[in-house]
């Protein structure tokens, strides 16, 4: 199984908290964990606005995992305007782009995600 991390589950797996035993069996189970480039954009935004406060950087975190960092692409991009209207988060739309376009499950716990045609583990 080939898997991309929702921001927050990123930072959730990082810390040890909080997700599913579903969640946790397929990041350790899986052939291989994405993290999007998106997810540190994301959590540099509101590192910098004081929403989130981190103890390290989202690289050193995905290094220590083991995770793969999932650059964002032109391809990635384009799949945007295929996307129905049904999510206003941009990060959480250009994640789902990137799960459509790489053929990546979505471990998320946020609804909306779900409604899209990824495939998702809920978190």
């Amino acid at each position: 199984m080939r898997l991309l991390l929702d921001t927050h589950v990123l930072i959730w797996w990082d810390v040890g908290a909080r997700l599913s035993r579903e969640a946790r069996n397929a990041i350790r189970d899986a052939d291989e964990v994405y993290v999007s480039a998106a997810s540190a954009w994301e959590i540099a935004i509101k590192t910098a606005r004081g929403r989130i406060v981190t103890s390290r950087t989202v690289s050193d975190a995905v290094q220590t995992s083991g995770f793969t960092e999932l650059p964002v692409l032109f391809r990635h991009a384009d799949a945007l305007t295929a996307l129905p209207p049904l999510h206003r988060d941009p990060f959480d739309r250009l994640l789902v782009a990137q799960a459509h376009v790489e053929k990546l499950t979505i471990v998320t716990r946020d609804a909306f995600v779900s409604q899209y045609a990824v495939k998702v583990i809920r978190a």
